[in-house]
């Protein structure tokens, strides 16, 4: 039985993405979204995937609707 699992290197490259279409550092995203630079740059590099409610935040200070985000990784989902 095929159990989906989405890759987190994915993830991390449209969070990542997003950011960078902004203009904003790491430091700066971190602070908006009022989590760690440290979580946000192993979110970035795949190595942690994040909780729902740290993607909102994180949509919230890139001033993005979360579901754009998740589009775009579907987008990239659907393209492999």
């Amino acid at each position: 039985m095929f159990i989906p699992t989405l890759d987190p290197k994915l993830v991390g490259k449209v969070v990542s993405d997003f950011r960078r279409r902004k203009g904003l550092s790491q430091e700066v995203l971190s602070g908006l979204a009022d989590i760690g630079r440290t979580h946000l740059s192993a979110i970035e590099r795949g190595e942690r995937k994040p909780t729902l409610e740290t993607l909102y935040r994180i949509a919230c200070a890139l001033d993005v609707n979360m579901s754009d985000m998740i589009i775009e990784m579907e987008s990239h989902l659907n393209k492999a």
